[in-house]
């Protein structure tokens, strides 16, 4: 009998993962389904991120997510979950005086960890899933995973997008830890150009 999966995306800690390699226009889709056995049935995938800001050093990074986010939608089975990208301008100590402090822009993503969780657990509940796939490396996600094993009685997976960092806590918890190598993202680009229901776009030229 076939195990439905359902693979959440921390998609700040994949970004962060696989921003040094030539390959981040990434098909979701198709990389989950490389992931999975043959006899597995992907029911869904699930992309938190929030939608980021301009900064001084790079104007044009809402631009590029948003064409990303535009061939994410293109994509069957696939929903994207929002939580919130903020830019401050805190002024924080310095190892060496003088001066003591300097003011930095500061840019940091809330509430994604918050809401994988939540639908991971809910999910859970609900016996939407019989192994859930986590793509991060974040150990916050310890506790609910934990929770979904113990209390659901479900399988839960992790794929680590950072070679060679892995998180301890979360393999020794996982119930089968998985890799993202750059063999699997390279045969897992989108096509570029591509079409949807507004017409055809182009992977952004600095993707």
């Amino acid at each position: 009998m076939a195990d439905r999966v359902i693979v959440y995306v921390d998609g700040f800690n994949l970004y962060y993962g696989i921003r040094g390699t030539p390959h981040r226009w990434l098909d979701l889709r198709a990389m989950s389904s490389a992931l999975l056995r043959p006899t597995d049935q992907l029911v869904h995938v699930k992309y938190f991120t929030a939608r980021v800001r301009s900064t001084p050093s790079d104007p044009n990074a809402p631009l590029r997510q948003q064409v990303y986010l535009r061939a994410l939608r293109t994509l069957p089975d696939l929903s994207i979950h929002f939580g919130h990208f903020l830019v401050s301008e805190p002024y924080m100590r310095v190892k060496s005086p003088p001066p003591n402090f300097i003011q930095v822009i500061k840019t940091e993503e809330k509430g994604s960890d918050v809401n994988l969780a939540t639908h991971l657990l809910t999910d859970a509940f609900l016996g939407s899933y019989d192994v859930a796939l986590v793509v991060s490396n974040d150990s916050d996600l310890c506790p609910p995973i934990e929770m979904v094993k113990n209390q659901f009685g479900k399988r839960v997976g992790i794929v680590n997008p950072h070679p060679g960092t892995p998180s301890k806590p979360l393999g020794q918890l996982a119930t089968f830890y998985k890799s993202v190598r750059p063999g699997l993202l390279r045969v897992c680009q989108f096509a570029d150009p591509m079409v949807d229901a507004k017409g055809q776009f182009t992977k952004p030229s600095n993707w």
